[in-house]
């Protein structure tokens, strides 16, 4: 005990200045541990990571500013599962594929011209007459121009504002920090509509988009679709050797067998055919072919048969003459003579 009013006024200051030292390197040991905390996950707060806004903004972004972008994946639409593989290139130049187990479609749009090539999608627009299944086969997989209104308009999955408004804002009601997407940081902006995934850095980039089962948009649904290759230059032209159905002369020869001539047909049998292209002259993989066929006009039985290759090829619209013998084996019936025409189409 201290008597001495100064020593005591002493003791009293050097226990205050005790406790300060004290209560400073208390406080300091805390903080340390704070910051390492925050350190280690920096989600505590929020601190260190980018805003929602901000994310949507970059995503909304890097869609409409973008010089171009690629988008590839899945998408259920028709109740088929499809595979899409879409380059954009700013302002109207796409390149798409898309297929599924019945059919394959590539597509190149130019402004104001499209380019298809894909022989089952082709049939769907045309006839089902003989002549139009006759311009398919013909056609085979080669390019053939067309109206740009058959390629889909994704405007909900390409365009910024469109994009933004349709899965982002007031339609989030999750996130989701640190997940990866192809290797990359990112954020998962979750709605009942989608999960959009966001490069957790600037410019904050659009990832992917997987949208929520029974969820349709643009026509497409359960889509499965990742963005990439921002401002590349995809090389995108107008493609070689189109088919114009405007005209005919662009497609390979077509020939239609006009009438047959069995006037020849004694011993030895010889027939011939008036055929009429209805094509042109050039891209087919091999020589069209006439097939002759007697067929006993009492029994119905084939008698005998022969072929014949259409050489050389004529233009749009002209007709020109094949020949060939029926061997009869001495076979002496009343029959008939028909002749159809193989062309095997485009290359």
């Amino acid at each position: 005990m201290v008597c001495n009013p100064l020593q005591e006024r002493v003791a009293l200051a050097m226990s205050t200045t005790v406790w300060r030292a004290t209560r400073s390197a208390v406080a300091a040991v805390i903080g340390a541990a704070v910051l390492a905390a925050l350190s280690a996950c920096d989600l505590s707060f929020g601190l260190g990571l980018p805003a929602t806004r901000a994310l949507e903004s970059g995503a909304a972004t890097t869609l409409s500013a973008a010089r171009s972008f690629e988008i590839t994946g899945s998408y259920t639409a028709s109740g088929e599962r499809w595979s899409i593989d879409l380059q954009i290139a700013r302002p109207k130049i796409e390149h798409m594929v898309v297929s599924a187990v019945s059919q394959k479609v590539e597509a190149i749009i130019l402004g104001d011209f499209a380019y298809f090539r894909g022989q089952q999608f082709l049939s769907q627009h045309m006839g089902s007459d003989p002549l139009s299944q006759n311009l398919v086969k013909a056609a085979g997989n080669a390019w053939w121009k067309g109206s740009a209104g058959y390629v889909p308009q994704l405007t909900d999955l390409t365009d910024g504002a469109t994009f933004r408004a349709t899965f982002l804002g007031s339609t989030v009601t999750q996130r989701t920090d640190h997940v990866s997407v192809d290797g990359l940081d990112a954020v998962d902006l979750a709605s009942p509509r989608a999960e959009v995934f966001v490069a957790a850095t600037p410019p904050y980039q659009l990832l992917r988009v997987h949208m929520k089962k029974g969820v349709v948009v643009d026509g497409i649904g359960e889509g499965d679709l990742k963005f990439s290759h921002y401002d590349r230059d995809f090389g995108l032209a107008a493609p070689r050797d189109v088919i114009d159905f405007s005209n005919l002369s662009t497609l390979p020869p077509i020939y239609s067998v006009v009438s047959v001539d069995t006037s020849g047909c004694s011993s030895p049998c010889v027939v011939s055919a008036l055929l009429k292209n209805l094509g042109g002259m050039t891209g087919a993989r091999a020589p069209s072919t006439i097939t002759f066929t007697m067929t006993a006009t009492a029994s119905g039985k084939q008698v005998g048969t022969c072929q014949r290759q259409v050489q050389p090829d004529v233009g749009y619209n002209a007709t020109t003459t094949v020949a060939c013998t029926i061997d009869l084996n001495g076979q002496q019936e009343v029959a008939i003579v028909t002749a159809t025409a193989d062309n095997p189409g485009h290359a």
